[in-house]
């Protein structure tokens, strides 16, 4: 959970902006520099990934491979129910809350929102939670609202304009407290902003269309049904690039509604966060006809997000808070005429950093219910103001979590307060003065994830807006931050657990040499202006834990553990390019287990690269793949000719495979997309004992019992909610899976359960019995492993004392028929035994250490 030092504001006078900035607590990393927005300019990797190369993601393509995994699923619902993912975790940290609302006939029954996380329920006023809406089609939430019959509606598609910020598909009611649902339209709406059920009479909805991200969209505006979400009418539309963020209606007069537009498109290298057409509407007639209100208003080009309250107590009194198109401070603004005019209330002393340039990213405010004069600012920090936003002070304690989206305020109790951020649920019984955070919600956004090689228990990610995090024990709710940033790739070291590499965003890789616990900078050597994916790819080899990869626009080596770094090629992408869809960066590293001179390397601009002579020189291996971004690129481990590839992107008119296989080195590939969803796939792991392949997709996680004889793709098991799944990790020795989920947290399945992973004759046992010579040792001799295996297989060696303690461990490929050095380390005289283990099969042999002569 997210940590940060409690300054009040009566502190900051004097105090240079970016001294403010690094102790906001906004994304702090471990060892290094201030972090950054949640995604900056350049940062739109999700978005970049799949449109690539055409610029656009087709509504119509996610909806076919969507209604292709829901088939699939259904097909084998029999033998999924059979087997099933289990949670991983973390709980305990927690992700992007977006949306919360309280049941008014129960203010126990919590609901909450997640960004790609679905919607969780409380039934103990946020004490614990369970999710209740893991089947929807989307799980990208950006409004829920509850009726005064505890009907629960749910908007899809969060609007908050993050990079990541996923397509929703409409609107879905809840009448049995999320047990079931049922879709109510608009799923051309894509992003859904509010939902605001009128007070008298809940077959009248209004809903706030933000539309599509990054594309002119005419289905912005907002959206009326006056039979409970039979039928819909749109009853305010100002453009194609303008859709409502933010809705409020009065409570005493449900008429008179105000509608908050923001024009807005995203594009890949670049935000228009803001324009002419962005301000406030009043309708007085139900949202039939609207008025733009600007008297004492900003307007003008230079308009952004706008975020709207109005004062339950007082509806005469609204605020609404602005950003520029930028993302910077606007403006608090308040009107006591319902409307009419407005003054600024923000003075000298209010927080400018409040959105830093980011207020895209939230722009919420809200107003005590007994008090018009209490208001709550939402952004980097929560501020409140007591006097009607005259002064104002933070509410930011040492365990609140930074970017707050929303709040909710007892009517009954205005002490009371529920809060979501990117850390999660919070909820306060003194006005924010403490904060409680929620220790049971599985909704952290993964990137990456792993495992520590000699202990599967210990399990590492890196996340969304909460850094690299570590469990040592594998249970859910013991996780925490060992280094900060937006995490990506961890690697633990295979010859040593204490060695721990970790990297935040733009590839800026650390190294920990103690577990973990303290981390250095570990990129000496390269060149800092060159171009790097916001998902930098780096590789351990394993064949040498010295020598790693790491991929800018082009492939370095060291040989060192990362003392130093060399290049090993020149730019193997298209160069620096003028598009606004690729970095023109490496996106993935291959590295066969069986020849370690072998590479593949793949790009975001379409590229795969092969080496077979371990960096000297490089061909092309591309030909007769899409021109689409690589996602991964894995070796066979039986032969460094076959390596297969994943891609991302959607179809258009035709089918489109996403995952290939080639047998040349690149030289020809064949699809082996088979009955495979048409989406885009993210990782791939073979398991090297049965041959299993799989592959994770934004629409599940999938295998095909053999590649080179099966041709039907099946989900791995039920039970993984419909979260798009960024990566997977396979632990042969430990027979489990690992998948991390970008909202759900990650999970784990047992690969003993699956039918194709059991065990056969000759996997991959010995054909002979090891054996270790010489036997005995003599001091300074190192000794040699021969055997006969039935074919090329990966063995874990690990050798033991006296007393059973593990003094060395190590992996190596060996086979059919290997002698294989054991590098072994000083030992002192005794008596010691070395456990090898290859798969289901394992072996046991004692050896003897002499005394020097």
């Amino acid at each position: 959970m997210k940590r940060r030092i409690a300054l009040s504001v009566a502190l900051f006078g004097g105090v240079p902006l970016f001294l403010l900035l690094s102790f906001s607590g906004r994304r702090p990393l471990a060892r290094g520099s201030e972090a950054g927005p949640p995604d900056s300019p350049v940062a739109d990797q999700f978005y970049r990934q799949r449109a690539y190369p055409l610029g656009t993601i087709p509504r119509e393509a996610v909806q076919r491979a969507r209604e292709q995994a829901r088939r699939l699923h259904e097909r084998y619902a029999s033998r999924l129910r059979e087997r099933t993912w289990t949670p991983g975790g973390p709980e305990n940290i927690g992700g992007r809350v977006t949306a919360l609302a309280v049941d008014p006939t129960n203010p126990q029954v919590i609901y909450l929102g997640a960004a790609d996380g679905g919607v969780w329920k409380s039934t103990d006023g946020g004490a614990h939670w369970q999710p209740v809406a893991d089947y929807l089609p989307s799980l990208s939430i950006g409004a829920l609202a509850v009726g005064p019959d505890g009907t629960v509606y749910v908007g899809t598609g969060e609007a908050n304009s993050s990079g990541d910020s996923y397509d929703g598909t409409g609107l879905y009611r809840s009448q049995g407290g999320g047990q079931t649902w049922q879709y109510l339209g608009l799923g051309r709406t894509r992003h859904i902003g509010r939902i605001v059920i009128h007070p008298q009479n809940p077959q009248v909805l209004y809903v706030a269309a933000m539309g599509a991200l990054y594309s002119p969209d005419s289905s912005r505006g907002v959206y009326r049904s006056t039979d409970g979400g039979q039928t819909w009418q749109r009853v305010l539309f100002v453009s194609d690039s303008t859709g409502c963020i933010d809705l409020v209606i009065n409570p005493s007069n449900p008429q008179v509604l105000y509608a908050a537009l923001w024009e807005r498109i995203r594009h890949p290298d670049r935000r228009v966060m803001g324009g002419p057409t962005s301000g406030i509407y009043r309708s007085e007639d139900g949202g039939t006809t609207w008025t733009q209100l600007t008297t004492g208003l900003p307007t003008g080009a230079q308009v952004g997000r706008i975020g709207l309250a109005i004062a339950p107590s007082n509806p005469q009194v609204l605020y609404a808070i602005y950003a520029d198109r930028t993302g910077y401070f606007l403006g608090l603004y308040r009107s006591t005429d319902g409307g009419d005019t407005w003054q600024r209330r923000d003075s000298d002393n209010f927080p400018g950093y409040l959105y830093s340039s980011y207020g895209w990213y939230f722009g919420n405010v809200r107003v005590d219910p007994q008090n018009e004069n209490r208001v709550y600012a939402l952004g980097i920090e929560l501020f409140r103001s007591d006097n009607g936003g005259a002064t104002w002070n933070s509410l930011q304690s040492w365990n609140l979590h930074v970017d707050h989206h929303d709040l909710w305020i007892d009517p009954a109790d205005p002490d009371h307060l529920l809060l979501g951020n990117d850390g999660g649920f919070y909820r306060s019984t003194n006005g924010g003065v403490t904060w409680i955070h929620a220790e049971d919600l599985a909704i952290t956004q993964f990137y990456r994830v792993t495992l520590d090689p000699h202990h599967p228990e210990r399990r590492y990610g890196g996340t969304q807006d909460n850094g690299t995090l570590r469990t040592l024990t594998g249970n859910l709710d013991d996780w925490e931050e060992i280094f900060g940033g937006d995490g990506f790739k961890t690697v633990v070291s295979w010859q040593n657990s204490q060695v721990i590499y970790a990297e935040y965003q733009w590839g800026n890789l650390y190294k920990s040499t103690d577990g973990g616990y303290s981390f250095n900078d570990a990129t000496w050597g390269i060149d800092p202006n060159d171009r790097r994916n916001w998902d930098t790819p780096y590789e351990m080899s394993p064949h040498n834990a010295q020598v790693l990869y790491y991929g800018t626009y082009r492939l370095y080596r060291t040989q060192d553990g990362a003392s130093s770094w060399s290049p090993i090629s020149g730019d193997l992408t298209d160069g620096p390019g003028t598009g606004t869809l690729a970095y023109h960066t490496i996106t993935t590293i291959g590295l066969s287990p069986l020849d370690p001179q072998t590479l593949y390397v793949g790009t975001d601009d379409g590229h795969l690269w092969y080496s077979p002579d371990g960096g000297a020189t490089w061909t092309p291996a591309d030909a007769g793949l899409p021109d689409r971004w690589i996602t991964d690129v894995i070796v066979d481990p039986q032969d460094p000719q076959t390596a297969y590839v994943t891609v991302s992107g959607y179809s258009w008119d035709e089918p489109d495979p996403h995952v290939f296989v080639t047998h040349d080195a690149g030289a020809s590939w064949q699809s082996l997309a088979y009955n495979l969803p048409e989406a885009p796939a993210n990782a791939l792991a073979l398991d090297p004992d049965t041959r299993c392949l799989f592959v994770a997709t934004d629409f599940g996680v999938y295998y095909l019992s053999s590649p080179e004889t099966d041709t039907t793709w099946e989900p791995v098991a039920g039970g993984l909610p419909n979260a798009a799944v960024s990566e997977i990790y396979l632990d042969s020795d430990a027979r489990l899976l690992l998948a991390g989920t970008h909202g759900r947290s990650t999970w784990v399945f047992d690969l003993t359960t699956l039918p194709a992973v059991a065990e056969t004759p000759g996997t991959p046992g010995p054909a002979l019995r090891p054996r270790i010579v010489p036997n005995p040792l003599t001091p300074g001799v190192q000794p040699s492993l021969q055997l006969v295996l039935s074919r090329p297989t990966r063995l874990r060696l690990a050798v033991y004392d006296a007393q059973g303690r593990r003094v060395a461990a190590w992996y190596r490929w060996a086979g059919p028929t290997r002698e294989i050095p054991l590098a072994l380390p000083p030992l002192a005289p005794g008596v010691y035994t070395l456990k090898i283990q290859a798969g289901f099969w394992q072996f046991r042999s004692r050896f003897i250490v002499l005394n020097s002569k």
